[in-house]
Protein backbone atom coordinates (compact mmCIF):
# COMPACT_ATOMS: atom_id res chain seq x y z
CA UNK A 1 0.00 0.00 0.00
CA UNK A 2 1.57 3.25 -1.32
CA UNK A 3 0.27 5.75 1.59
CA UNK A 4 1.30 9.10 1.84
CA UNK A 5 0.26 11.28 5.21
CA UNK A 6 -0.73 15.39 4.98
CA UNK A 7 -0.49 17.63 8.07
CA UNK A 8 -1.55 21.55 7.97
CA UNK A 9 1.98 22.91 9.44
CA UNK A 10 4.84 21.52 11.23
CA UNK A 11 6.45 24.49 12.89
CA UNK A 12 6.15 22.93 16.60
CA UNK A 13 5.60 20.16 18.55
CA UNK A 14 1.69 20.17 19.66
CA UNK A 15 -1.32 17.26 20.24
CA UNK A 16 -1.64 17.34 16.74
CA UNK A 17 2.02 16.83 16.10
CA UNK A 18 1.94 13.46 18.34
CA UNK A 19 -0.76 12.29 16.37
CA UNK A 20 1.15 12.49 12.75
CA UNK A 21 4.04 11.24 15.20
CA UNK A 22 1.83 7.79 15.80
CA UNK A 23 0.72 7.75 12.11
CA UNK A 24 4.57 7.65 11.16
CA UNK A 25 5.11 4.92 13.40
CA UNK A 26 2.13 2.56 11.77
CA UNK A 27 3.22 3.60 8.27
CA UNK A 28 7.03 4.07 8.62
CA UNK A 29 8.15 4.89 4.83
CA UNK A 30 5.58 7.38 4.30
CA UNK A 31 6.03 10.75 3.45
CA UNK A 32 4.47 13.53 4.70
CA UNK A 33 3.43 16.44 2.89
CA UNK A 34 2.74 19.88 4.66
CA UNK A 35 2.66 23.63 4.26
CA UNK A 36 5.48 24.73 6.32
CA UNK A 37 8.28 22.85 8.98
CA UNK A 38 10.54 23.56 11.12
CA UNK A 39 12.62 19.92 11.46
CA UNK A 40 14.72 21.59 14.40
CA UNK A 41 11.77 22.16 16.35
CA UNK A 42 10.41 18.19 15.32
CA UNK A 43 10.91 15.51 17.62
CA UNK A 44 11.60 11.85 17.87
CA UNK A 45 10.98 10.37 14.03
CA UNK A 46 9.98 13.66 12.84
CA UNK A 47 13.10 15.08 13.14
CA UNK A 48 14.46 12.59 10.53
CA UNK A 49 10.91 12.03 8.58
CA UNK A 50 10.67 12.52 4.68
CA UNK A 51 8.86 15.85 4.73
CA UNK A 52 7.79 18.10 1.94
CA UNK A 53 6.53 21.33 2.12
CA UNK A 54 4.79 23.54 0.38
CA UNK A 55 6.21 27.17 -1.79
CA UNK A 56 5.36 28.73 1.73
CA UNK A 57 8.69 26.85 3.13
CA UNK A 58 10.36 29.00 1.01
CA UNK A 59 9.29 32.30 2.44
CA UNK A 60 10.80 32.94 6.23
CA UNK A 61 8.16 34.47 7.29
CA UNK A 62 5.63 31.79 6.68
CA UNK A 63 8.02 29.44 8.61
CA UNK A 64 7.88 31.88 11.28
CA UNK A 65 4.22 32.89 11.22
CA UNK A 66 2.49 30.35 9.37
CA UNK A 67 -0.96 31.80 10.99
CA UNK A 68 -0.31 35.46 8.59
CA UNK A 69 -0.01 32.95 5.39
CA UNK A 70 -3.56 31.17 6.13
CA UNK A 71 -5.32 32.82 3.22
CA UNK A 72 -2.30 30.86 0.61
CA UNK A 73 -2.98 27.67 2.57
CA UNK A 74 -5.78 25.91 -0.01
CA UNK A 75 -3.49 27.01 -2.97
CA UNK A 76 -0.49 25.30 -0.58
CA UNK A 77 -1.97 21.76 -0.38
CA UNK A 78 -3.96 21.82 -3.82
CA UNK A 79 -0.42 22.02 -5.63
CA UNK A 80 0.85 19.13 -4.39
CA UNK A 81 0.45 16.37 -6.90
CA UNK A 82 -0.63 13.03 -5.19
CA UNK A 83 -1.32 11.20 -8.16
CA UNK A 84 1.15 8.19 -7.29
CA UNK A 85 -0.41 7.22 -4.08
CA UNK A 86 -3.15 4.67 -3.31
CA UNK A 87 -4.01 6.33 0.24
CA UNK A 88 -3.84 9.46 1.24
CA UNK A 89 -4.19 9.48 5.07
CA UNK A 90 -4.56 13.48 6.73
CA UNK A 91 -4.36 15.07 9.77
CA UNK A 92 -6.10 18.19 9.69
CA UNK A 93 -7.56 21.22 11.31
CA UNK A 94 -7.29 23.85 8.71
CA UNK A 95 -6.59 23.12 4.69
CA UNK A 96 -4.56 19.54 4.59
CA UNK A 97 -7.92 17.85 4.35
CA UNK A 98 -8.35 19.78 0.66
CA UNK A 99 -5.40 18.09 -1.55
CA UNK A 100 -6.54 17.13 -4.84
CA UNK A 101 -6.38 13.06 -5.46
CA UNK A 102 -7.40 10.83 -8.23
CA UNK A 103 -10.38 8.65 -7.96
CA UNK A 104 -8.36 5.54 -7.45
CA UNK A 105 -7.08 7.27 -4.48
CA UNK A 106 -8.74 6.43 -1.18
CA UNK A 107 -8.10 9.74 0.96
CA UNK A 108 -8.90 9.37 5.05
CA UNK A 109 -9.31 12.76 6.86
CA UNK A 110 -8.25 12.38 10.75
CA UNK A 111 -10.11 15.72 11.77
CA UNK A 112 -9.28 17.30 14.92
CA UNK A 113 -11.83 20.12 13.82
CA UNK A 114 -13.35 21.86 11.26
CA UNK A 115 -11.58 24.93 10.98
CA UNK A 116 -11.70 26.67 14.61
CA UNK A 117 -11.30 30.20 13.41
CA UNK A 118 -14.14 30.08 10.02
CA UNK A 119 -16.85 28.84 12.49
CA UNK A 120 -18.63 28.93 15.33
CA UNK A 121 -15.03 30.32 16.93
CA UNK A 122 -14.65 32.75 14.18
CA UNK A 123 -16.05 35.52 16.89
CA UNK A 124 -13.85 34.56 19.65
CA UNK A 125 -10.67 34.82 16.96
CA UNK A 126 -11.72 38.43 15.97
CA UNK A 127 -13.16 39.68 18.95
CA UNK A 128 -9.84 41.62 20.00
CA UNK A 129 -9.33 42.84 16.83
CA UNK A 130 -9.13 46.43 15.50
CA UNK A 131 -11.98 47.91 13.30
CA UNK A 132 -9.50 47.70 9.77
CA UNK A 133 -8.58 43.62 10.58
CA UNK A 134 -12.03 42.61 11.15
CA UNK A 135 -13.40 44.58 7.68
CA UNK A 136 -10.39 42.62 5.78
CA UNK A 137 -10.42 39.41 7.69
CA UNK A 138 -14.18 39.00 7.57
CA UNK A 139 -13.69 38.93 3.44
CA UNK A 140 -10.98 36.38 3.92
CA UNK A 141 -13.01 33.83 6.36
CA UNK A 142 -16.31 33.96 3.69
CA UNK A 143 -14.31 32.47 0.57
CA UNK A 144 -11.95 29.82 3.59
CA UNK A 145 -15.32 29.03 4.76
CA UNK A 146 -16.86 28.14 0.98
CA UNK A 147 -13.56 26.55 0.54
CA UNK A 148 -13.54 24.55 3.45
CA UNK A 149 -17.26 23.13 3.12
CA UNK A 150 -16.27 21.86 -0.64
CA UNK A 151 -13.22 20.86 -0.13
CA UNK A 152 -14.53 18.25 2.66
CA UNK A 153 -16.12 16.46 -0.43
CA UNK A 154 -12.69 15.29 -1.66
CA UNK A 155 -12.37 12.73 1.95
CA UNK A 156 -13.66 9.57 2.00
CA UNK A 157 -13.83 8.78 5.23
CA UNK A 158 -13.81 10.88 8.29
CA UNK A 159 -12.21 10.02 11.65
CA UNK A 160 -13.32 12.90 14.45
CA UNK A 161 -11.05 12.64 17.23
CA UNK A 162 -13.75 13.54 19.61
CA UNK A 163 -17.57 13.03 19.51
CA UNK A 164 -18.02 16.75 20.13
CA UNK A 165 -15.81 16.89 16.57
CA UNK A 166 -18.17 14.20 14.85
CA UNK A 167 -20.88 16.85 15.96
CA UNK A 168 -19.03 19.73 14.43
CA UNK A 169 -17.64 17.60 10.88
CA UNK A 170 -21.66 16.71 10.60
CA UNK A 171 -22.87 20.64 11.37
CA UNK A 172 -20.50 22.44 8.61
CA UNK A 173 -20.06 19.29 6.10
CA UNK A 174 -23.25 16.76 6.31
CA UNK A 175 -20.75 14.07 6.71
CA UNK A 176 -20.49 10.89 9.01
CA UNK A 177 -17.30 10.22 10.61
CA UNK A 178 -15.82 7.34 13.01
CA UNK A 179 -14.41 8.70 16.36
CA UNK A 180 -10.70 7.75 17.32
CA UNK A 181 -9.89 9.66 20.47
CA UNK A 182 -6.24 11.25 19.67
CA UNK A 183 -3.15 9.56 21.55
CA UNK A 184 -1.78 9.79 25.08
CA UNK A 185 1.73 8.82 26.07
CA UNK A 186 0.70 6.81 29.33
CA UNK A 187 4.42 5.13 29.22
CA UNK A 188 5.89 8.32 29.49
CA UNK A 189 4.47 10.17 32.08
CA UNK A 190 3.82 8.72 36.06
CA UNK A 191 1.64 8.92 38.67
CA UNK A 192 3.39 10.89 41.79
CA UNK A 193 2.27 10.54 45.21
CA UNK A 194 4.27 13.39 46.68
CA UNK A 195 2.13 16.18 45.54
CA UNK A 196 3.17 20.27 45.73
CA UNK A 197 0.90 23.09 46.35
CA UNK A 198 0.63 24.38 42.77
CA UNK A 199 -1.97 24.55 40.00
CA UNK A 200 -0.50 23.89 36.59
CA UNK A 201 -1.76 24.99 33.05
CA UNK A 202 0.35 23.77 29.81
CA UNK A 203 -1.05 25.40 26.69
CA UNK A 204 -0.65 27.36 23.80
CA UNK A 205 -0.86 31.08 24.41
CA UNK A 206 -4.11 31.71 22.39
CA UNK A 207 -7.25 33.35 22.99
CA UNK A 208 -9.55 30.11 22.94
CA UNK A 209 -7.41 28.75 25.73
CA UNK A 210 -8.79 31.03 27.88
CA UNK A 211 -5.70 31.37 30.24
CA UNK A 212 -6.62 34.92 30.47
CA UNK A 213 -9.68 33.59 32.67
CA UNK A 214 -7.06 31.33 35.36
CA UNK A 215 -4.73 34.75 35.91
CA UNK A 216 -7.63 36.65 36.63
CA UNK A 217 -8.92 34.12 39.06
CA UNK A 218 -5.28 33.39 40.49
CA UNK A 219 -4.51 37.55 41.00
CA UNK A 220 -7.55 36.93 44.05
CA UNK A 221 -6.10 33.83 45.17
CA UNK A 222 -2.69 32.96 47.57
CA UNK A 223 -2.06 29.91 45.67
CA UNK A 224 0.64 29.39 43.27
CA UNK A 225 -0.06 29.16 39.43
CA UNK A 226 2.40 27.94 37.14
CA UNK A 227 2.08 28.36 33.00
CA UNK A 228 4.06 26.51 31.00
CA UNK A 229 3.80 27.30 26.84
CA UNK A 230 4.20 29.92 24.12
CA UNK A 231 2.27 31.90 22.00
CA UNK A 232 0.61 35.15 20.27
CA UNK A 233 -0.68 36.33 23.88
CA UNK A 234 2.54 35.66 25.80
CA UNK A 235 3.19 39.51 26.59
CA UNK A 236 -0.43 40.37 26.89
CA UNK A 237 -0.75 37.57 29.54
CA UNK A 238 2.12 38.76 31.11
CA UNK A 239 0.81 42.14 31.52
CA UNK A 240 -2.12 41.13 33.29
CA UNK A 241 -0.58 38.84 36.35
CA UNK A 242 -0.75 41.11 39.42
CA UNK A 243 0.72 38.88 41.94
CA UNK A 244 3.71 37.32 42.14
CA UNK A 245 2.38 33.66 42.97
CA UNK A 246 1.64 33.29 39.14
CA UNK A 247 4.91 32.17 37.47
CA UNK A 248 5.21 31.66 33.50
CA UNK A 249 7.85 29.21 32.02
CA UNK A 250 7.80 29.41 28.55
CA UNK A 251 8.29 26.61 26.22
CA UNK A 252 9.95 23.66 28.48
CA UNK A 253 11.08 20.36 27.11
CA UNK A 254 9.21 16.91 27.86
CA UNK A 255 11.05 15.69 31.21
CA UNK A 256 10.52 19.35 32.55
CA UNK A 257 6.91 19.02 31.68
CA UNK A 258 6.59 15.63 32.98
CA UNK A 259 8.27 16.55 36.65
CA UNK A 260 5.51 19.32 36.61
CA UNK A 261 2.73 17.43 35.72
CA UNK A 262 2.88 14.49 38.33
CA UNK A 263 3.89 17.11 41.32
CA UNK A 264 0.75 19.60 40.33
CA UNK A 265 -2.16 19.27 42.26
CA UNK A 266 -4.37 20.09 40.12
CA UNK A 267 -4.65 21.17 36.35
CA UNK A 268 -6.34 23.68 34.72
CA UNK A 269 -7.99 23.22 31.30
CA UNK A 270 -10.41 26.46 31.57
CA UNK A 271 -10.85 26.85 27.38
CA UNK A 272 -13.31 24.80 25.18
CA UNK A 273 -10.80 22.36 23.20
CA UNK A 274 -11.69 19.89 20.38
CA UNK A 275 -9.98 17.12 22.50
CA UNK A 276 -7.66 18.21 25.25
CA UNK A 277 -4.26 16.28 25.31
CA UNK A 278 -2.90 18.07 27.70
CA UNK A 279 -5.62 16.56 30.09
CA UNK A 280 -5.03 13.00 30.02
CA UNK A 281 -1.39 14.10 30.51
CA UNK A 282 -2.45 15.39 33.47
CA UNK A 283 -4.33 12.39 34.28
CA UNK A 284 -1.77 9.88 33.04
CA UNK A 285 0.65 11.56 36.04
CA UNK A 286 -2.15 11.31 38.75
CA UNK A 287 -2.58 15.08 38.19
CA UNK A 288 -6.85 15.86 38.93
CA UNK A 289 -8.15 18.12 36.23
CA UNK A 290 -10.67 21.30 36.56
CA UNK A 291 -12.04 21.93 33.31
CA UNK A 292 -14.27 24.31 31.54
CA UNK A 293 -17.52 21.69 31.43
CA UNK A 294 -17.89 21.99 27.35
CA UNK A 295 -16.38 20.82 24.08
CA UNK A 296 -13.57 17.31 24.59
CA UNK A 297 -13.36 17.62 28.29
CA UNK A 298 -16.85 15.71 28.78
CA UNK A 299 -15.05 12.68 26.89
CA UNK A 300 -12.01 12.66 29.37
CA UNK A 301 -12.71 13.58 32.54
CA UNK A 302 -15.02 11.84 35.13
CA UNK A 303 -16.81 14.32 37.42
CA UNK A 304 -15.10 14.19 40.94
CA UNK A 305 -13.06 11.10 40.25
CA UNK A 306 -10.73 12.25 37.90
CA UNK A 307 -11.26 15.97 38.17
CA UNK A 308 -13.84 18.94 38.44
CA UNK A 309 -16.10 20.90 35.64
CA UNK A 310 -16.57 24.38 35.44
CA UNK A 311 -20.01 25.90 33.88
CA UNK A 312 -19.51 28.93 32.63
CA UNK A 313 -16.30 31.36 31.71
CA UNK A 314 -16.52 33.22 34.82
CA UNK A 315 -14.39 34.21 37.51
CA UNK A 316 -16.59 32.89 40.11
CA UNK A 317 -17.56 29.72 37.87
CA UNK A 318 -14.07 29.07 38.27
CA UNK A 319 -13.30 29.94 41.82
CA UNK A 320 -16.27 28.08 43.20
CA UNK A 321 -14.87 25.03 41.23
CA UNK A 322 -11.10 25.50 42.92
CA UNK A 323 -12.98 25.78 46.34
CA UNK A 324 -14.57 22.59 45.66
CA UNK A 325 -11.84 20.43 44.09
CA UNK A 326 -9.65 21.56 47.32
CA UNK A 327 -12.21 19.75 49.69
CA UNK A 328 -11.80 16.42 47.44
CA UNK A 329 -9.49 13.63 47.82
CA UNK A 330 -8.32 12.25 44.74
CA UNK A 331 -7.12 8.88 43.96
CA UNK A 332 -3.87 9.33 41.82
CA UNK A 333 -3.86 5.52 40.70
CA UNK A 334 -7.29 5.49 39.77
CA UNK A 335 -6.91 8.94 37.87
CA UNK A 336 -3.79 6.76 35.91
CA UNK A 337 -5.72 4.14 35.33
CA UNK A 338 -8.09 5.52 33.41
CA UNK A 339 -5.57 7.98 31.22
CA UNK A 340 -4.17 4.47 30.19
CA UNK A 341 -7.24 3.60 28.11
CA UNK A 342 -6.49 6.63 25.83
CA UNK A 343 -2.89 4.93 25.32
CA UNK A 344 -1.02 5.62 21.69
CA UNK A 345 -0.56 1.54 21.02
CA UNK A 346 -4.57 1.35 21.65
CA UNK A 347 -4.65 4.64 19.27
CA UNK A 348 -2.04 2.80 16.45
CA UNK A 349 -4.07 -0.02 16.69
CA UNK A 350 -7.31 1.31 15.79
CA UNK A 351 -6.03 3.79 13.26
CA UNK A 352 -4.18 0.62 11.48
CA UNK A 353 -7.35 -1.35 11.75
CA UNK A 354 -9.22 1.54 9.99
CA UNK A 355 -7.44 2.35 7.37
CA UNK A 356 -6.78 -1.27 6.06
CA UNK A 357 -10.82 -1.98 6.37
CA UNK A 358 -11.71 1.22 4.78
CA UNK A 359 -9.00 0.97 1.97
CA UNK A 360 -10.90 -2.84 0.84
CA UNK A 361 -14.01 -0.97 1.00
CA UNK A 362 -12.91 1.53 -1.56
CA UNK A 363 -11.50 -0.89 -3.26
CA UNK A 364 -14.23 -3.09 -4.03
CA UNK A 365 -16.77 -0.35 -4.00
CA UNK A 366 -18.71 -0.14 -7.17
CA UNK A 367 -18.73 3.46 -8.63
CA UNK A 368 -20.55 2.77 -11.48
CA UNK A 369 -23.16 0.93 -13.58
CA UNK A 370 -22.92 -0.17 -17.19
CA UNK A 371 -25.86 0.10 -19.33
Amino acid sequence: MNIALVHDWLPFMGGAERVITNFLEVFEDAPIYTSVYNRDKLEGILKDANIYGSFLQNLKSARRDHRKFLPLMPTAFETFDLNKYDVILSSSSSCAKGVVTNPNTCHICYCHSPMRYGWEFYYEYIENLGKFKKSIIKYIMNYMRIWDNASSNRVDYFIANSKNVANRIWKHYRRESVVIHPPVRSKFFKACEKKQDYFLIVSRLQEYKRVDLAIEVFNDLNIPLVIIGDGPLKEKLVNKVKRDNIKFLGRQPDDVVKKYYGEARGFLFPGEEDFGITSLEAQCSGTPVIAYGKGGALETIIDEKTGLFFEDHTVNSLKSAIDKFCKIEFNPNEIRAHAESFDEDIFKHKISNFVYDKVDEFKNNKKWVVL
